[in-house]
């Protein structure tokens, strides 16, 4: 089949990892994406993360390499009047352009939005920033952790004792960010094949962080913000159904059975049909004293065998329970192999 996106010109000013995602992801889908960047240095992300083996060899790193795979690469000086024509030129023709600079860099080069889009009506405009283009934080500086900082989300990512985490998954550059865009950008773009005009969008990746915090709006909404804390609510260690556990050989499975059936059938699996009754659809306290017990007891059976074993019993009966995969695990998992992802004929 022809790509969804066929046809569709992107000009991506992004540097780094939500901007190159967003485009990356239009790409994927068929768009002609046009990557430009300054001289010199370019995107910092062909040096970030760089192995000494590319530097070596005098490539870019693989971050780039990855974020930006399926692009076109200009290289622009906008800081000249020859360059900043050539993108005013390059915009007549091209339905979105994608930039992630701080509020009101575009306008002092001269190329702003109201510029571009001058040149082409049509023209979608999108600008992801950190904070929104407007508002007391518009020109601070910050990054993904600062992001779910602020957003109330990085409280939430904790341990036992409530400490945060640092993830190793980029929540606002790839959710807040890239996704936020994604959709943002095809949605405009709809309305413009539909005889509609062009327009200017603005992403804030901390709003969007908030807005997705979806749990915690629900908690607040019943008054009960104390289930945000690691280990009281529903989906974040409050009940034994759902919940990670070690095993004998020191690695982790997750156990996602929410719903009743679920858990009966890891109960009877388990030869423990006594704890089928023990369920929060049932009326075990969320959070609770039951609950707590019970996941101490789950904990300790999950400990007498290692997570092979486990997964060679319960992954063929379909309860839902999951090996936690290293991502060279993950990497050669059937899941993800290239044969796995071929379509049958």
């Amino acid at each position: 089949m022809t790509p969804a996106l066929t046809g569709l010109r992107v000009l991506d000013l992004t540097r780094l990892l939500p901007g190159p995602v967003a485009t990356l992801r239009l790409a994927e889908l068929g768009a002609d994406v046009l990557k430009i960047e300054p001289p010199g240095e370019g995107d910092y992300a062909r040096t970030m993360l760089q192995s000494p083996a590319d530097r070596a060899r005098g490539v870019p790193s693989a971050f780039y390499r990855i974020v930006n795979r399926g692009k076109r690469q200009l290289t622009l000086d906008l800081k000249t009047p020859e360059g900043r024509a050539r993108l005013i030129e390059l915009a007549r023709d091209a339905d979105i352009l994608v930039e992630s600079f701080r509020p009101a860099v575009m306008a002092r080069l001269g190329v702003g939005d109201e510029v571009l889009r001058e040149a082409n009506p049509k023209l979608v405009y999108c600008a992801i920033t950190g904070f929104g283009a407007e508002g007391p934080f518009a020109h601070k500086a910050g990054h993904d952790l600062n992001y779910i900082a602020y957003a109330g989300v990085l409280d939430q990512l904790a341990a036992r004792d409530g400490t945060p985490i640092a993830p190793n998954v980029q929540l606002a550059d790839l959710l807040g960010g890239a996704l936020t865009a994604v959709t943002e950008m095809l949605a405009a773009a709809w309305q413009v094949a539909r005889g509609g005009a062009g327009r200017r969008i603005d992403i804030s990746m901390t709003h969007a962080m908030h807005a997705h915090n979806v749990m915690a709006h629900i908690a607040l909404a019943n008054e009960d913000p104390a289930v945000t804390r690691a280990g009281a609510g529903l989906l974040n260690g409050g009940v034994p159904c759902y919940d990670v556990y070690r095993t004998r050989d020191e690695r982790f499975i997750a156990v996602g059975a929410l719903e009743l059936k679920f858990w009966r059938t890891l109960c009877e699996a388990l030869g423990r049909p006594d704890w089928a009754g023990r369920h929060w659809s049932l009326g075990q306290a969320i959070g609770g004293v039951d609950a707590a017990q019970l996941s101490a007891e789950l904990a300790a059976c999950f400990r007498e065998r290692t997570r092979d074993e486990w997964m060679a019993l319960l992954e063929p009966l379909d309860c839902c329970v999951a090996p936690v995969l290293t991502p060279a695990e993950a990497a050669m998992h059937p899941l993800f192999t290239a044969q796995a992802r071929q379509t049958p004929d």
